[in-house]
């Protein structure tokens, strides 16, 4: 293609790739050819006159300029990939191969529009980034329940309910039977126990089996001492059934070692890298770990305690009433997202789970918070919508006056947001006017106004 005029060569190659780009032995663009209307129409027409090397981004211009110097060597035929600089602020990534035509040592590049190729890798990265996501949360999980399933004080044991085999056992059943736990695995169940009792645990294994749960049966050990209660419940792992069987003690003296495991606890919880906060139902903190104080900014649990939780996690008289809410709805709140901010100003994302018990004689409720602030997420499909429905409004400028804009622009927004705030709260209206920070009259003007109700007469009948 060497004897063949530039403009030539230019058309050949657009028709055969997605665009060709001519370009003078000083690297001046002299013409860009595209088949494709949309190409056409991103504004590539502006590249003519420029140089190569300067319609393209700073970290690709090397690029261009070992396209040019490779071009008619042994290199020649190697592709690059370009990020050029469209005239709205986007990116167009083109893979190159240039070649020299014509008789004044013109270049003709032939290009291949990458957009697509560069959609489904961002598409594989977050596939990918969410997977890794979901893996460690299942390792947290799992992490969690191999330590509380090691540090309870009561012997359990984890079997198969079809062949009755043990599957786990924590260190407490070391303890009772007197051997290591790993070698209790693959044992048939029950064992250890006085040959008066083993048909009482079985019949207590085959209750289980029947309803779920067996009551408690006093049996004792092979080897004597004190009595001990049996008790066996149900649950699914996969395509299983398995039996989750519990030994306490009735003894004084194991209930002083269960007081000692409980002080175990508190140590663990007060060594957790997970902030862990312990309020009343009107929000006043009564612990928190030392996790929290780093959180918030503050030195010692004396400035913490019998503050308002409010002041330091989500948005004051607001996200604590949502908690509450959720857990008298559902008896817990799990991984709620909000905000942590600290006494000098810094701002955390953080994730929220909380329980409660509401039934003591001092009410509580346990809020387990986990800094989020330094996760690769992905960007919320919402947002996204909401500034693919913004770039469609402003397609309308020139044809429709500022002030339409503004006032169908604003609409759009307040209508995204309150979607967003009664999806928080479960269509919870009263909760989502708090969370809002309007009152719950002003909200049902608003969804009527933007047709969220069914009809006019159910905005009453709605839940509270």
């Amino acid at each position: 293609m060497a004897e063949l005029d530039p403009q030539l060569a230019a058309d050949l190659v657009a028709n055969t790739g997605d665009l060709a780009v001519i370009v003078d032995r000083t690297g001046i663009v002299r013409a860009v050819v595209a088949t494709d209307a949309e190409l056409r129409e991103a504004g590539i027409d502006s590249w003519v006159g420029q140089h190569w090397a300067q319609t393209v981004t700073l970290e690709t211009r090397g690029k261009v300029e070992a396209l040019l110097r490779d071009a008619g060597s042994k290199s020649s035929g190697r592709r690059r990939q370009v990020n050029h600089l469209l005239p709205g602020g986007n990116d167009l990534p083109v893979s190159y191969t240039v070649m020299r035509v014509g008789r004044d040592g013109a270049f003709v590049a032939a290009g291949r529009d990458m957009r697509t190729v560069s959609a489904l890798q961002q598409r594989l990265v977050e596939a990918q980034q969410a997977m890794e996501r979901d893996y460690w949360r299942l390792r947290h999980v799992e992490t969690r329940y191999r330590l509380l399933f090691q540090l309870a004080a009561e012997t359990i044991l984890v079997v198969d309910s079809s062949t009755m085999k043990v599957m786990d056992a924590n260190a407490a059943a070391g303890k009772l039977f007197g051997e290591a736990p790993e070698k209790l695995t693959g044992r048939t169940f029950p064992f250890g126990i006085s040959p008066d009792d083993i048909r009482a645990v079985s019949d207590a294994v085959a209750n289980a089996r029947a309803v779920g749960k067996s009551g408690d049966t006093k049996v004792h050990l092979a080897r004597g001492g004190e009595p001990y209660t049996v008790s066996a419940s149900t649950f699914r792992q996969d395509s299983s059934t398995l039996l989750l069987v519990r030994f306490s003690a009735l003894d004084s003296e194991r209930s002083v070692g269960d007081a000692g495991e409980r002080t175990r606890i508190a140590a663990l919880l007060e060594q957790s890298p997970d902030a862990f906060v312990i309020t009343d139902i009107s929000g006043s903190v009564t612990y928190a770990n030392r996790a929290f104080l780093d959180l918030v900014q503050l030195a010692s649990d004396e400035q913490v305690r019998g503050g308002d939780f409010s002041a330091w996690i989500g948005r004051p008289g607001a996200d604590f009433n949502v908690f509450l809410t959720m857990l008298k709805r559902n008896g817990a709140v799990r991984l709620a997202l909000t905000s942590a901010r600290g006494t000098h100003g810094l701002a955390t994302e953080v994730e929220v789970s909380a329980a409660w018990l509401p039934d003591s004689d001092h009410p509580a409720i346990g809020f387990m918070l986990r800094d989020v602030g330094r996760r690769l997420v992905v960007g919320p499909q919402g947002a996204r919508d909401l500034t693919r429905a913004v770039e469609q409004l402003t397609s309308l400028v020139g044809r429709v006056s500022l002030r339409e804009l503004v006032r169908d622009t604003t609409d759009l927004v307040e209508r995204h947001f309150i979607e967003a705030a009664l999806e928080l709260t479960d269509d919870n209206r009263t909760s989502a006017a708090e969370v809002l920070g309007v009152s719950r009259q002003s909200l049902y003007v608003k969804l009527r106004r933007h047709r969220l109700l069914d009809s006019p007469d159910n905005a009453l009948a709605g839940p509270e």
